[in-house]
């Protein structure tokens, strides 16, 4: 038992997440860049961007990209009472499948903040807590360098990739209003052509998990 950071594979691909969208002027970004390099990913959507956007939900959904659930907001769960949780992620999962037309199996939680209480209540809830392995570094102000430096720490096949298509500031829970300075599209450019040159394609969670198995770990943080 525990979170899923990894996928055991022999494939020579890796998993791509994005997080905290849809917003404008990201996930429109990134999405002809994936196609471009012919790469699928798992979008960790936020619910209250998906009312206020749904048409870019749909565009992630019409390019072929898997759908999961980040939250009703990015508000930490790890402090919430697990009654709470489970209500505000079970009415989250249920309006999120409404609108995909699919089954909702992962779930992020924000800023990977989770007790053994909201990870129990999160299974519950019939969907799997995601964790990551490398960041893009893309949730604050950061160098090229520096973004691309832990992007690329111990890139190997099977690795979660943790990414955003936009930011969660105050008006949705979040913590921050300091909103990083951040060329999306080009950044997701340089990550799948670096990984590209060490022979991995990005694909996403569910993608990878066809026929490989899920490695879990032990994550906890309050």
């Amino acid at each position: 038992m525990g979170s899923i950071v990894a996928v055991r594979t022999t494939r020579r691909e890796f998993v791509l997440t994005y997080d905290d969208g849809p917003e404008p002027g990201g996930t429109e970004a990134i999405l002809p860049v994936l196609e471009h390099h012919g790469a699928s990913a798992t979008f960790f959507v936020l619910m209250n961007r998906v009312t206020a956007y749904p048409s870019l939900l749909q565009e992630v959904i019409s390019a072929g990209h898997e759908v999961a659930l980040h939250g009703v907001d990015h508000q930490p769960i790890s402090r919430m009472h697990p009654a709470e949780v489970r209500h505000r992620t079970a009415a989250a999962k249920s309006d999120l499948e409404s609108i995909t037309g699919e089954p909702v199996r992962w779930f992020r939680p924000p800023y990977g903040l989770q007790t053994i209480s909201t990870f129990l209540t999160i299974r519950r809830c019939g969907l799997e807590p995601v964790l990551w392995g490398p960041s893009a570094l893309d949730s604050r102000d950061a160098t090229d360098k520096e973004r691309m430096s832990r992007a690329l720490k111990g890139a190997a096949p099977g690795v979660i990739l943790l990414a955003h298509d936009g930011y969660a500031g105050h008006a949705d829970g979040g913590r921050s209003n300091a909103r990083p300075n951040v060329d999306r599209a080009r950044l997701a450019d340089k990550i799948l052509t670096e990984y590209a040159t060490r022979e991995m394609r990005a694909c996403s969670l569910g993608a990878a998990l066809q026929g490989s198995a899920a490695v879990r770990g032990i994550w906890f943080k309050r």
